[in-house]
């Protein structure tokens, strides 16, 4: 069902580290009402206020929710609150997003996905770099059938620090590349293996290096941690044909397509005939024009509410995610041993609600008339 108010009124409920953004994100949408915010620390409030003066501010969840004219809320508190707010402002009849991991269990992550469809409601979980124009434009290089066919995908996001004491690195970093890599293989892994260390506090992994089998002997590796003196966000794209390094850290040539790849012989009698044939090409840098990928997002949360359509990064998504998560930890419990990932039952769909269409890119939100 469509939204038919002209103007949607949003609140957001977290203002700490990533809370910030999505306010100033959505304080400069056309059709948007940032209403109020909500944190639990007096000295982010007074910065909210000091920075958006006409914008309510909370410190009681309870009281931020009873407020009837909330359309929307942006959940961007710590992992461990996001299922019981999310729950809440779908239970109250509110769009919801929820930031990235939605949920710290996939029983969580499915429940929010089923009470946002059985009340007809949108709910998006915060994958940003899926609305990032580079992993777009990606995107529709691998199914254009450039590349060829995905033999692996290599991700490492490093960085030192930000520790959290409520989740892993696996939890707080790997989101955002298994996000990335669902989307580019299309399809959900079949096991995962995961080792790591936990060097700064006892029990909570800050180094953790995933294993990820896929159908058709595809793989992809994701390498995490608070503990590397250098900032690196870097994945590589191998194809049979060419190959992808996107570096997310230069503010211009984030995308390198090199046409290179090694072919095996198709027949052969003996090892003296056995020759792998190296192929050496161009290196192609494509020119993409740069945009918030977090503007794009919140644009997006606000098109879907609107046209009355399920999100790229909906609750499915996002519940694959926490699955392989999951998987990760237990993997990590029993020292790396490869755990099978099974995929769950669907979910039942409710009234007035339809998918977007699977690939379609994030629409910009219509002005209101």
């Amino acid at each position: 069902m469509a939204f038919l108010a002209s103007v949607i009124n949003v609140g957001v409920v977290g203002c700490g580290y990533w809370g910030p953004n999505w306010v100033r994100n959505l304080s400069g949408l056309p059709g948007c009402r940032l209403k109020s915010v909500c944190d639990a620390d007096p000295a982010r409030l007074s910065h909210m206020r000091s920075l958006y003066p006409s914008v309510e501010t909370h410190s009681d969840f309870e009281e931020f929710l009873a407020d009837r004219s909330l359309d929307a809320i942006v959940v961007a508190t710590g992992a461990r609150q996001h299922h019981k707010m999310g729950k809440a402002s779908l239970l109250s009849g509110r769009h919801t997003c929820i930031e990235k991991p939605m949920a710290t269990s996939s029983a969580d992550s499915e429940e929010l996905t089923r009470i946002a469809r059985e009340k007809g409601l949108v709910l998006m979980a915060g994958h940003t770099f899926l609305y990032s124009p580079v992993v777009r434009h990606i995107k529709e290089i691998v199914d254009s059938g450039d590349l060829g066919e995905i033999r692996y995908i290599s991700a490492r996001r490093l960085n030192l620090g930000i520790f959290q004491r409520d989740i892993n690195v696996a939890w707080d970093l790997a989101p955002h590349d298994l996000s990335i890599i669902l989307h580019l293989m299309g399809e959900q892994p079949l096991s995962v293996n995961c080792q790591g260390s936990a060097n700064v506090f006892p029990g909570n992994h800050d180094i953790t290096s995933m294993w990820l089998e896929f159908p058709q002997n595809r793989s992809a590796m994701v390498q995490s941690s608070w503990l590397d003196p250098r900032k690196t966000r870097e994945m590589t794209i191998v194809g049979s044909r060419k190959m992808i390094v996107y570096d997310d850290l230069p503010n211009q040539d984030k995308v390198r397509i090199y046409d290179a790849r090694v072919d095996g012989p198709r027949h052969y009698d003996s090892f003296a005939e056995f020759h792998y044939a190296y192929h050496y090409g161009d290196v192609v840098t494509p020119y993409i024009e740069q945009d918030e990928p977090l503007k794009l997002e919140a644009q997006h949360f606000l098109d879907c509410i609107r046209r009355g359509v399920e999100p790229l990064t909906n609750g499915d998504h996002s519940s694959q995610i926490v699955r392989i998560l999951e998987a990760a930890t237990q993997s990590l419990e029993q020292r790396g041993a490869s755990i099978s990932l099974k995929a769950p039952a669907p979910l039942p769909r409710g009234k007035g609600r339809r998918a977007a269409a699977s690939g379609n890119r994030p629409q910009p939100v219509q002005s209101p008339a």
